[in-house]
Order: structure tokens, then C-alpha cells, then sequence
């Protein structure tokens, strides 16, 4: 399988490394639906002299992103590309129900094959891009942004994480986890040490802490401290071993089970759910931080979050200073249509749909 490789040059890209990789089958139709290649055949031998209006929307409030792709895409596989107009917002616009995002006008024959995976990719990144931006204005609500790592590269197959990267960024996500999710404007991933590390240290903390630094010694210093189902006793001590070095400890307690803290202290117990990364946990470790002169280590959360759950968080001031957030984001939500509007300039829908000029659109060159 080759891989066609395009550069967009136009004035609504804001990708810097902007590289878009597409496989060369698309031109073949190999990923458009049968229709769409049978409709191209008899347009081509009934109705060869068109020129439609193709309009394309959704139904939320989203915030869009997918358009510098598209217009690659269309630029690449379309026929004759150059006897195409195309209009678009840009990615990062907050758009309303139904408006129109992008118009394609043009002989049907020359694109029109294209439309689903258009409806496709502009789902799929608008869907991630808006899921990543809700849930960077949730971690905003208490007036202070707390980032938000974008951490979806174990949620879906792996070919997704650039474009899904790419939308995450233009939803607001402050880092990556891996270099393929900033493939698309030049930067790497970020990250510090997983659980297998602690766990080839015989869940040694400390010792596994040791060796990341020893080995990363310009990285800022981010203990993982929930390996031994005590978050607090293993974050002390990596403090009182590593004192300013320590930068953050990053709490992941899965949510089935309860952390130590809490089983030592079973009179806290009755009153909430104590699985996982809860609110009293990160309160105490805040307090044992803090009761100790580790003011300035800063807690990273991570394991299930969502926009609802970190506003639950933020909405009672829990003591967070960044959440690592993954499979909530990839959840594909909203749904792009494309219709054909106008016919030779005149008014040609299916019932229940119109031409719907949008100023805000910006004209392709």
C-alpha cells in the first residue's frame, strides 16, 4: 500500500508541519460507498454537463476541525481539481447546529465519490477536537486552566493517533503522549514512567524513580505513585528522596480497587465511594504533601476522567494541578452530512434540505 503524501500551502491552514498522508486507493474509490462510484458512472454518461453545490453540516454545537485535511483530500483524488470551488470555515471555529461548514462546487463527476469519507473525517476529528475542548473548559471552572494530557493512544488503533492528536490540540489539550499525535505541527510526545517500569524495580518506587531521572535528567521529575495501592506512603517517599527535584506525583488508582490510605483509616469510610482516583484521596495527599514542606509538588490525576468528572473535581476545588485524560475523548459523537443544494445554480435539495450561505465561509485558492 502506497501512501500519497500533501503539503497544504493555503491560507487556512494552521498546521505548521502540515503533512497529510493518504492512501492512493482512495482515487480507486476503494473507500467510498458503492453509490457514490455508480452514481459517478451514469452522471458521466446522462448528466455529464453539471455543475452542483455539495454543502456539508452537523447538528451541535462543536467546536470543527478536519477542513485542512478535506481540502487536501479533495486537492489530491478530486478530477480536476482546479475547476473546483471550495469554501470553508477553519479548523479551531466554534460552529453552530447545522452550519454550513464547507461548500464544493463543481461537476458532480469530479467529487463527488468523495463525500462520505469527507462526512468521515470531518466526524471523526470535530468530534474529538470538541470532546477534548469541553474538557478543557471544565478543567478551567475553578478560574485557574489546569492542562489536560491528552493520553488516547491505547483507545483506538494506532494509525488514528495523528489526526487525532492534531484535533486534540486544536481543542485546547496542553501535550500528547506519543510523537505520532504531533506529527502534524513538529512537536513530541510527552510522558514520564508507566507501571511496567515500577514493576521491573520489584515496585520500587523510589529505585524506579532513581533510574528515570538518572537516565532523563532534563525531563521535570513525575512519580507514578499508585503501583502499590498506596498513593500517599509512596509519594512521600519519593518526595523526601528527591525534595525539589520531585516535580509531580501522578495519581492512576484503578477503579476497582481501594487505596491503602483509606483501609488504614476505615473510619473515613461510609460516606463516598472510595474506589479509584477520588476527591478525599487527593485531599489527603495534598495535606501529607504539604504537612511535610512538598508544597510545591503539583498532583497529575489520571484513569477514567471525563468532562463531567473533572468538573466534579474542579466544581469542589479538589487539589489537582493537570488531568491525564484518554478514552472519553475518541468517543465519535458528531455526525457531518453533505447534500447536494443547488443544481446549475438553482435550488435542487432532497425535502427538508436548502442552500445555507454561511459569510463566515472563506474562499479556497
Amino acid at each position: 500500500m502506497k501512501e500519497i503524501e500533501l503539503k497544504m500551502q493555503g491560507k487556512l491552514s494552521r498546521l505548521t508541519n502540515n503533512t497529510f498522508k493518504f492512501d492512493e486507493r482512495v482515487r480507486d474509490g476503494w473507500f467510498s460507498a458503492v453509490y457514490f462510484l455508480k452514481t459517478k458512472d451514469i452522471v458521466k454518461k446522462y448528466r455529464e454537463h453539471n455543475t452542483v453545490t455539495m454543502q456539508f453540516f452537523q447538528k451541535d454545537e462543536a467546536v470543527l476541525c478536519g477542513t485542512d485535511e478535506v481540502i487536501a483530500l479533495i486537492k489530491t483524488f478530486a478530477d480536476n481539481p482546479d475547476e473546483l470551488e471550495i469554501h470553508s470555515l477553519k479548523d479551531g471555529d466554534k460552529i453552530d447546529p447545522f452550519e454550513t461548514v464547507l461548500t464544493i462546487t463543481g461537476p458532480y463527476q469530479n467529487f463527488g465519490y468523495l463525500e462520505g469519507i469527507i462526512d468521515g473525517i470531518l466526524a471523526r476529528r470535530t468530534s474529538v477536537a470538541t470532546n477534548v475542548y469541553n474538557v478543557v473548559k471544565a478543567a478551567s471552572y475553578s478560574g485557574t486552566q489546569k492542562p489536560v494530557i491528552f493520553m488516547g493512544d491505547r483507545d483506538d488503533h494506532f494509525i488514528t493517533q495523528a489526526g487525532d492528536g492534531y484535533a486534540a490540540y486544536i481543542g485546547g489539550a496542553t501535550a500528547q503522549a506519543t510523537h505520532a499525535m504531533n506529527e502534524w505541527w513538529g512537536k513530541q510526545g510527552m510522558g514520564t514512567m508507566p507501571h511496567a517500569l515500577i514493576q521491573l524495580f520489584d515496585g520500587d518506587i523510589v529505585a524506579a524513580t532513581k533510574a528515570y531521572h538518572d537516565t532523563f535528567p532534563d525531563d521535570d521529575l513525575v512519580a507514578l505513585v499508585d503501583y502499590n495501592n498506596d498513593a500517599i506512603t509512596d509519594s512521600l517517599k519519593v518526595a523526601r528522596e528527591f525534595g525539589d527535584l520531585l516535580k509531580g506525583v501522578r495519581v492512576d488508582t484503578s477503579r476497582t480497587l481501594i487505596d491503602q490510605y483509606f483501609l488504614r483509616n476505615q473510619h473515613l469510610l461510609g460516606t463516598f465511594d472510595p474506589r479509584g482516583v477520588n476527591a478525599e484521596l487527593i485531599f489527603a495527599l495534598r495535606n501529607a504533601l504539604d504537612a511535610e514542606g512538598f508544597s510545591h509538588v503539583k498532583i497529575v490525576v489520571s484513569g477514567g476522567f471525563n468532562e463531567n468528572r473533572i468538573l466534579d473535581f474542579e466544581k469542589h476545588n479538589v487539589p489537582v494541578d493537570m488531568y491525564g485524560v484518554g478514552g472519553s475523548l475518541l468517543k465519535i459523537n458528531i455526525g457531518f452530512t453533505g447534500d447536494n443544494v443547488l443544481l446549475d445554480g438553482e435550488h435542487q435539495a432532497k425535502a427538508g434540505r436548502k442552500f445555507r450561505p454561511n459569510p463566515r465561509l472563506e474562499k479556497v485558492e
